[in-house]
């Protein structure tokens, strides 16, 4: 299992925008240039997590994004189901009869699957944006104090 790179931009969108003042509206361009994200794919993203209500859209001069909900509100599982839908580690998890043996209700695999399903959301579900934000502005001090930056903001 990977993380797509829609996911990856969305959570990388989620955290710049839990990273500024609250209610702050930041245009897509400076966006993009921040996260290093294609505009047009930036802008797709960030049309599934308007639609998620994670970011608010704002049109006009001064337009752009903003987060649509506190930071602490807002968790990794939900950014990244914004973008991808429900997490599903195998096809059978989403219906049963995509198993070609029917076996899903007695597979080995499907139940340890399973179990990883679960485990992998319930941890995803624990970590929220001002959480990470907070732990994102520790590693920049961190780095800056040792002589460089990889992050900018």
């Amino acid at each position: 299992m990977r993380l797509s790179q829609a996911a990856d931009y969305a959570i990388r969108v989620v955290l710049n925008l839990a990273m500024r003042p609250s209610g702050e509206v930041v245009c897509a361009q400076i966006l993009a240039r921040e996260e290093s994200i294609p505009l047009r794919f930036l802008l797709k993203v960030v049309r599934d997590l308007t639609r998620a209500g994670i970011v608010r859209s704002y049109r006009g001069v001064g337009g752009g994004f903003a987060l649509a909900r506190p930071a602490s509100t807002i968790t990794l599982r939900e950014v990244w189901e914004a973008v991808e839908g429900p997490i599903r580690l195998n096809r059978c998890f989403i219906d049963a009869d995509y198993c070609s043996k029917k076996w899903a209700h007695v597979c080995p695999v499907h139940e340890v699957l399973g179990k990883l399903q679960f485990l992998l959301r319930e941890e995803l579900e624990r970590y929220d944006f001002a959480t990470l934000a907070e732990r994102a502005r520790e590693l920049q001090s961190k780095e800056a104090k040792e002589g460089g930056s990889l992050w900018t903001l």
